[in-house]
Parts: C-alpha cells; sequence; structure tokens
C-alpha cells in the first residue's frame, strides 16, 4: 500500500484520478444518456518470486459528459434539443433526479461563484418561472429573480431548478458540469452496448498499454529515484503450458458419442444428450394477441422444438401442448395458473414445464414469469423471444433443448471419467459460492445482497443443487454458509446414497484483503455443517478462490501461437513469474475468445486438505470448464460457480415490491423488496438455467 502511494502521487497530480487508474481525454467515447467512456490505465504493485512488480492494463469507466447541465438533461432524456423539453413528465422528472443527485456542478452566472462547487441535492417539480421562493419579504419566481439580481432572461424557463445543499435554488442554464466525475449507476443495455465496442484486439491493447507505459514515466519520477526504484519498460515474459482438452461423452447412440472439442468450442451435430429427460405435461404461454402472434406461427415454432428436441434425445410423448395467449399488461400469476392447469388437466399429471413466448427482452415480463414460476407455483419455465419463434433456427432450438433438458433432470454430457478421477474414484461434491450486491448508488443503499451456493449431485459433475439466502447489503461473507451447506450435503445424500469424502468448493467475488476473513469464517462454517449430521463425519477440503476481476493479461510472444484474434489459445495455464511468492495460485485461462482481450482467471488456494499438486487441480479445474451445461464451449470460470452466479441474478428476481419497469436498469427501483422463498422441487434440479 505504501508503494503504491508512491507510484501514484506524480501522475495524480497531472491525470484525472480514480483509486488507483488514471484516465486521459484522448480516448474518450460517448455512451449515449450525457455519459461517456474514457480510456484510462491501471496500475498496481504486485509481490511476485523473488521481486516486486507493476500490473499495468487499460480500463474504460463510465464518466457524465462536462457539458452544460441543459444539455446534458437533453441526452439523459434522449431527446433531440432543449425545446423538445416545454413539459416534462413526472416519470421523466424522477428519472433526472435519480441521475443528476449529488453530481457536482458550478454556476456560471456570478464571477465569484465560479470556483465554488456545488452538489445537486434534488430537483424541483415547479419550472423556473413557477418556483417560488421569499427573496427578502418579497415572493418572487427565480426566472424573474436571476433578470432583475443578473440581468439574465432564462432561455429555458420551462426547465424545472435545482436544489444545492443549502437550499438555493439554482435554473439548469446557469449550471455547468464539472468534469471527472465517475457515473456510478448501471449502464442501461445501450450503454453496455456501446461500452462493449470499445474492447481491443490483444496487440492493440498491448501497444495500448506500452504507451501508457510512457504516460506514467516511471523512469523519470523523482520520487521513485529517491527509493532507488528501477521498472523496466518491458512487459514480463512468463512461461505457460496449453493444457489438453478432455474427452467428453453424449448418448451412446451418438454418431460421435466420445469427442474431443478443438480450440474449446464443438456443436450438437450428430449427438444425443447423455441422458434425456420425458416431457410429458407443458403448455405454452403466448405473451401477445392472436394478431401478433397467430396460432399457425406457433404451432410450426413448437413443432420445430420438439423435433429439435427428440432429434437431442428428450423424449416428448405430448406434441402438442395447450396454447394460451395472455395478456402482458395483465396479471401474469393469474394467467400463469390458468397454464399450469391447462397442462395437467391433458396429461392427467403434474405439470413439468410452461413454454413462454415473450414479445420483447424487457426486463419487467420476465422477471415477473420467474418469480410466479419459481417462488409460487413452483414449476420450470422456459422463455422465447417473439423474434426467434417466427425464425425457428434448428441451432436456436437446440440451445433452448439444452436448457430444457436440465431443468427437468437430465444430463447433457459429461467427462470421461478416466479424465476425472478425483471425483470418480470417490464420492465428492464440487461447490461453488457467490455472493451479489446491487448496483452502487443512493437508491440501492441498504439494500439486501443474496448469497447463492450450488454443489454436484453425481459423479460426473454435470447436475446441480441450489441453496439461496438473504443477507445484509454489501456484506462479501455468506452468513448462513453452515446451514446452506448442510442442505446441499443432505440433497447429495438422498440423491447418491452415500456422504461425499471430498469437497472442492469454489468460492468467488473474494477480494485479497478478505481472504483471512473467508479462510477463519466459511471454511470454520463448511466443517460445522459436516459436523452437524455426525459427529465423525470429516470429509477433506479443498478451498479455492476464484478471481475475475483482476487486471492481468496474457499475450503471446509470436503470432502464430494465438488463437484467430490473437489471444492465447484455450488452456493456457500460468503458474509461474507472476503469482504469488509463496502460496498455490494460477491463471488459468479456459474459454475461446470472442472479441477483444481475454481475461484469465485466477484460482488462489487458500486451504488443500486433499493433496492437490498444482497439475492435477489445474486440469480438473479447466476439464469442469467444458460441462457448463447451456452451451457447447468451454467457459471462463468453473460451472459450479457459474451457476451461483445464474442463481443469484434469478433471485433478484423473486422480489416483490420491485419496479422492474425503470427503463435504465435492469435492476429493480424504488419498492421494499421482500424475496420468496424458491420451491423446495426446483432447488434439486437446475430450474436457473
Amino acid at each position: 500500500m505504501a508503494l503504491n502511494i508512491l507510484i501514484r502521487h506524480v501522475p495524480s497530480t497531472t491525470l484525472n484520478s480514480v483509486g488507483r487508474i488514471f484516465y486521459t481525454n484522448q480516448d474518450s467515447r460517448p455512451l449515449s444518456g450525457g455519459v461517456e467512456a474514457l480510456q484510462g490505465y491501471f496500475q498496481s504493485i504486485r509481490p511476485t518470486p523473488k521481486k516486486l512488480m507493476i500490473n499495468v492494463d487499460l480500463h474504460a469507466t463510465a464518466f457524465y459528459e462536462s457539458d452544460s447541465l441543459v444539455q446534458l438533461v437533453v441526452k439523459i432524456l434522449n431527446k433531440r434539443s432543449a425545446d423538445d423539453l416545454r413539459r416534462i413528465h413526472d416519470r421523466d422528472r424522477t428519472k433526472l433526479e435519480k441521475c443528476l443527485k449529488n453530481l457536482k456542478i458550478y454556476a456560471t452566472h456570478d464571477e465569484n461563484a465560479l470556483n465554488r462547487r456545488f452538489r445537486i441535492f434534488k430537483v424541483t417539480n415547479t419550472s423556473a418561472s413557477n418556483t417560488i421562493f421569499d427573496d427578502n419579504g418579497n415572493q418572487t419566481d427565480v426566472a424573474s429573480y436571476f433578470q432583475r439580481k443578473y440581468n439574465i432572461q432564462l432561455l429555458y424557463p420551462f426547465f424545472p431548478c435545482i436544489v444545492i445543499r443549502s437550499g438555493t435554488y439554482l435554473p439548469m442554464e446557469v449550471c455547468n458540469v464539472v468534469e471527472g466525475q465517475r457515473y456510478m449507476r448501471k449502464l442501461n443495455e445501450r450503454q453496455t452496448a456501446n461500452m462493449s465496442k470499445l474492447t481491443r484486439p490483444p496487440q492493440s491493447h498491448a501497444s495500448k498499454i506500452n504507451q501508457g507505459i510512457q504516460i506514467l514515466n516511471y523512469q523519470q519520477n523523482q520520487y521513485m529515484q529517491q527509493f532507488d526504484f528501477r521498472v523496466s519498460n518491458e512487459m514480463a515474459i512468463t512461461q505457460a503450458r496449453i493444457l489438453p482438452a478432455p474427452k467428453l461423452q453424449y448418448h451412446p447412440t451418438s454418431r460421435e458419442s466420445i469427442f474431443t472439442p478443438r480450440n474449446g468450442l464443438w456443436n450438437l451435430r450428430d449427438k444425443k444428450v447423455a441422458t434425456g429427460a420425458t416431457l410429458g405435461s407443458w403448455a405454452c404461454a403466448v405473451f401477445g394477441n392472436e394478431r401478433d402472434y397467430p396460432m399457425s406461427a406457433i404451432q410450426i415454432f413448437i413443432r420445430e422444438l420438439v423435433t429439435t428436441c427428440q432429434d437431442t434425445g428428450m423424449n416428448i410423448p405430448n406434441k402438442n401442448p395447450p396454447i394460451q395467449h395472455c395478456n402482458p399488461q395483465g396479471p401474469i400469476e393469474t394467467s400463469l395458473r390458468q397454464v399450469w392447469v391447462k397442462a395437467g388437466n391433458l396429461a392427467k399429471s403434474k405439470p413439468q414445464l410452461i413454454l413462454c413466448i415473450l414479445p420483447n427482452t424487457g426486463v419487467p415480463l420476465y422477471a415477473e414469469i420467474k418469480r410466479v414460476s419459481d417462488t409460487v407455483i413452483g414449476v420450470a419455465s422456459q422463455c422465447v423471444q417473439g423474434k426467434h419463434m417466427f425464425a425457428a433456427k434448428k441451432l436456436y432450438c437446440a440451445n433452448v433443448c439444452l436448457k430444457m433438458n436440465v431443468k427437468l433432470g437430465g444430463m447433457n454430457s459429461f467427462i470421461d471419467p478416466i479424465q476425472v478421477p478425483f471425483i470418480t474414484q470417490r464420492p465428492t461434491i464440487l461447490m461453488g459460492a457467490s455472493v451479489t450486491h446491487h448496483a452502487p448508488g443512493a437508491e440501492n443503499s441498504g439494500r439486501p445482497s443474496i448469497a447463492a451456493v450450488t454443489a454436484s449431485m453425481d459423479a460426473k459433475a454435470s447436475r446441480y443443487a441450489a441453496s439461496i439466502r438473504v443477507q445484509t447489503g454489501r456484506q462479501e461473507v455468506i452468513s448462513d454458509l453452515a446451514e446452506m451447506v448442510k442442505e446441499l450435503l443432505k440433497t447429495f445424500y438422498m440423491t447418491c446414497g452415500r456422504k461425499p469424502d471430498r469437497i472442492l468448493f469454489y468460492r468467488d467475488g473474494v477480494s485479497e484483503s478478505q481472504f483471512s476473513i473467508v479462510l477463519k469464517d466459511e471454511i470454520k462454517a463448511i466443517k460445522e455443517a459436516c459436523k452437524s449430521l455426525d459427529e465423525k463425519y470429516k470429509p477433506t477440503i479443498t478451498f479455492v478462490v476464484i478471481q475475475k476481476r483482476h487486471h492481468t493479461r496474457f499475450f503471446p510472444i509470436n503470432a502464430r501461437d494465438g488463437d484467430r484474434i490473437g489471444n492465447c489459445p484455450s488452456g493456457t495455464v500460468v503458474e509461474t513469474t507472476i503469482v504469488h511468492p509463496f502460496e498455490f495460485d494460477f491463471y488459468l485461462l479456459s474459454h475461446p475468445s470472442l472479441q477483444g482481450t481475454s481475461r484469465p482467471t485466477h484460482y488462489h488456494v487458500l486451504l488443500d486438505e486433499n493433496g492437490f499438486n498444482a497439475d492435477s487441480l489445474q486440469t480438473l479445474t479447466y476439464n469442469l470448464c467444458y460441462v457448463f451445461a447451456r452451451c457447447t464451449r468451454a467457459v471462463s470460470i468453473v460451472p459450479p460457480v457459474y451457476y451461483a452466479h445464474l442463481v443469484c441474478a434469478r433471485a433478484r428476481f423473486h422480489a416483490s415490491g420491485e419496479n422492474w419497469s425503470d427503463p435504465d436498469t435492469s435492476e429493480g427501483a424504488g419498492g421494499v423488496a421482500r424475496y420468496a422463498a424458491v420451491k423446495a422441487e426446483l432447488l434439486k434440479v437446475m430450474y436457473f438455467m
């Protein structure tokens, strides 16, 4: 920490900084809504074997555009000009207040105020010409006051005023936004899409980092010289290995039942799922009218979906499920209950699945469907976008089939047992844990965090069960972990008939500063859970922390060693030079790249009672990345943790009292949320897919 202060002092005097990141104005890109992305340089001193190193990387962050406040408002409300805002609706005013609260501005109407900075407290409900205040005993409006006091005739008297902390009203047009203010709210879909366009291919990324070294200019830093610090201008070169891909197995009747994927990718051609589920009782809910979604088009889609599912190994005796059109604006719970009853009546058995066809990608309808199906009715649901229904492609239907199969208790594929002896030789449970928090911002302060643990339920590590808890907001340690682990151990016993001899626990989202707390509290909780089942039950535990939010990047020295984009290939593992001086950790790049520069996952072992050597844990972890149930590619993090992420994301939708109609966030806005429990029978299958 002391040395990080030393290396950041000089750049912090000349560049805009946020924590360990320094921003230049050379690479600013508008993201929409008055928000822009600035490209910056992250730097941090890291201990490595035999020496200290400085970790430097690119980092793009969203900032408010430093414009006049009027222009910022026009962009936030997505209007062409200020004249389009002669009447601001209550909904727009609420949106403005959320976006502008605590934003720093300076006023231009008074020379004495130019150097002062104010924070916006709120936005008035009335326009400047209708906002009345007491001026030395006289009631006057803000527009008239500025005309009389400063000889300024407002161009936009129909705009609301802002209120600063002192209770003073200011017209928006005399305010400018202070430069360099980070945008702390969650980016909306459009902003996120624009941000993703800033990704750079590896060669460009490496070149930009080298430019950053010149900007940070360690060689000429007088303070570093006084400490006799010498920093190389060249990136560190390290040895890496490429792990072989595992053999995957599908159903024996598949034309290609056992095969080895290449480059982390494969497809379902000539393959049937390892264990196909039977779908007998189901129904289809179409959220739209018959004019937009004609019955003939729905039947064609269902026919294609059923054919694809059967070709892929599922058994669907009922090929013509009942179809009901539902009002997307109406009572969703009532509609889903009606569809559920129809599914049961037709098959004379308990309904297994509701297929939902949605008009768009909007969150509110999807969130309500998942809340009702998961926590009220207790039935698996599969949502499909209407645009995909009209173009029923085989590949899309195959991907839907993968999700449906595991939701119904099936298994899509598994790794050749010989290649995962740790799992197959003795009863072993894999667990993944994650905690998610609401996006930062005043409106989310005090809101709870969600903790989830998922666990494998078979010797093939392909089926998983889940446990969920709501806990104190922004708390990283899982407070009820002992009870969650106990639940999952019981489910494992009921499924397999034996208690696991070994536990491999992958934990996501823990920063280095919290390692000691997690080691003390969470490992103790796991052992307590085992002891509560049986005093003599003491399985061996390996506890591994997973970190994705870091700034280590790999670039192959020779282009021929990289993939088609220029990234290191899937299976690249680094365990020397840049790792911890004496602890057990490694970097693994398990996924094939899509765009930009791939980010490896950092695995750090905090406890190992199972006696793993480096190669055995790396190989097992990499092999597991090939059996993520809903896609035919290796994923970037080990599946138990990926599933825990999905469970946390789904649990957000289980809150009643949330307002999911806020267009600027995929999180609820306002209201006091009450989280409903997922039905017990769903927790035993992969409902969250």
